[in-house]
């Protein structure tokens, strides 16, 4: 399954929204901008890369591209999924290249408000704030807003 996302609500500048594509990693919500979201995949056979570091899941071959994969779980420091769980992938385009986050689950495209959008609170654990650019608090949960270039950077974050 490939859905594309050309057809991707986009944030209307007079009303001040942000979109997002939410995922879970991990049983946290999070949400990673609409306009940096390529392709959303279901579960996808993987290519082991040698010597890659522990992240890169491997590659992937997305319409005749190959796309590597990196596994958000494990760059974030977390438990890997458990054996024979089905994992997405959210596909993002950096410095010309493809990359498939890797996600346990994809949910669904919102829009919020801007003016909502908070920085990150100090209780935010260190291997979720390298890679956050804020959050947003909803109404029984926290979504954190994945700051996908410092996640394909593939160093860590600074």
């Amino acid at each position: 399954m490939s859905q594309t996302l050309s057809d991707r609500p986009a944030a209307d500048a007079a009303s001040n929204e942000k979109v997002f594509v939410t995922l879970t990693v991990a049983d946290q919500l999070c949400g990673v901008p609409a306009l940096n979201v390529r392709d959303i995949l279901s579960e996808q056979i993987l290519t082991r890369i040698p010597m890659a570091p522990r992240e890169i899941a491997g590659s992937l071959n997305l319409r005749g591209r190959i796309v590597t994969a990196v596994d958000l779980r494990r760059r974030l420091n977390l438990p890997d999924a458990p054996p024979g769980t089905p994992r997405m992938s959210v596909v993002a385009e950096q410095g010309g290249e493809l990359y498939a986050l890797l996600v346990d689950q994809v949910s669904e495209v919102i829009s919020l408000p801007a003016s909502a959008f908070e920085r990150n609170p100090p209780t935010l654990p260190p291997p979720w704030s390298e890679y956050s650019a804020g959050i947003f608090r909803l109404q029984n949960r926290l979504l954190v807003v994945l700051d996908t270039a410092r996640l394909l950077a593939l160093a860590p974050a600074s």
